[in-house]
């Protein structure tokens, strides 16, 4: 018989697309605003993103070599989770609190849940939860844009959002392009969406969840009486909402639960932001909606054509 008329269960294969293909798109898409951030804080930040990176793959090489199963850091996923999360901690880290952070990541978080598309939550984000929590003080502490300075006594500056009651708040177009104090890969909102853009062009991700999370922190922001700018631009928001809050695994897979992903996502990063006295409050928001992303999935998934629930015996 034709192979064409074979018949096989699901799930089916519906394009030609890999696993591998899938994260190089996206290593290319982060590398813009990765290197940006390398230029803007030194060769600090470089030393943090090739640990994150060197360890995380490193993790997951030493873990299915113990566990005697097939090497899967081929796939890139572990690079992805490594330039990730090292995207998301100031170049002020230590090194040894970064390389903590990616055995969580690709240990606890991903292996531990059985792999690539096994895990619960995004691991990078996750990972980088677990470090704010348990090292505070490093993960809070910024070193000035251009300084350059490794050493952890220098480090004066803090975020847009941290600075509100300051006379120092950048500009629109500073912060637009990334002339100030933050994580090494989320400063330029300008790189992100442009990153953000080739994953749409190359169907990677769809836009439903970004431009939902980052609409509706810009429409709660506005009722508020907020600062717009800094709402949108000042922290962590493009980096999750286009990089994190896509995560194929820990993310609603229609379009009607992708829309309420993004719009739960927005919501409760705005309530963070606005009622608690943390600044930010993307990596939360997103943690709490991968939790619901099954019940999500459930109430939107589409029924087979001629389903009818099958009435309990009183």
């Amino acid at each position: 018989m034709s192979k064409l008329f074979k018949v096989n269960s699901s799930p089916h294969i519906r394009h030609e697309d890999s696993s591998r293909g899938i994260m190089l798109d996206v290593i290319i898409a982060l590398l813009p605003a990765a290197v940006f951030g390398c230029i803007l804080f030194g060769l600090r930040a470089v030393l943090v993103l090739v640990t994150t990176v060197a360890v995380a793959v490193g993790a997951e090489a030493a873990w299915n070599a113990m566990l005697h199963k097939p090497q899967t850091i081929g796939d890139l996923s572990a690079v992805v989770t490594g330039l990730l999360l090292g995207m998301n901690l100031s170049s002020s880290t230590p090194i040894w609190i970064a390389a903590i952070g990616s055995i969580v990541a690709i240990i606890v978080v991903k292996q531990m849940f059985g792999g690539l598309g096994f895990n619960f939550a995004n691991p990078a984000m996750t990972a980088r939860i677990v470090l704010l929590v348990s090292f505070g003080k490093y993960m809070t502490s910024y070193i000035v844009p251009l300084s350059g300075n490794v050493s952890l006594d220098a480090v004066s500056s803090a975020t847009p959002l941290a600075i509100t009651a300051s006379e120092n708040i950048p500009n629109l177009k500073q912060m637009f392009f990334g002339m100030h104090a933050g994580c090494i890969g989320e400063t330029s909102s300008f790189l992100l969406i442009i990153g953000g853009l080739y994953l749409i062009m190359r169907r990677v991700i769809k836009p439903i969840i970004p431009v939902a999370f980052i609409g509706t922190v810009a429409l709660a922001t506005l009722i508020a009486g907020g600062d717009l700018k800094l709402a949108v631009f000042g922290g962590g928001l493009m980096l999750g909402a286009i990089f994190m809050a896509t995560d194929y695994v820990t993310t609603p897979t229609t379009n009607l639960g992708k829309l309420i992903f993004g719009i739960g996502c927005g919501l409760i990063t705005f309530v963070i932001r606005q009622f608690s006295p943390m600044a930010e409050g993307v990596s939360y928001a997103i943690l709490l909606m991968n939790i619901l992303t099954p019940h999500i999935n459930t109430l939107t998934l589409a029924k087979p054509f001629g389903f009818k629930e099958v009435k309990k015996d009183e």
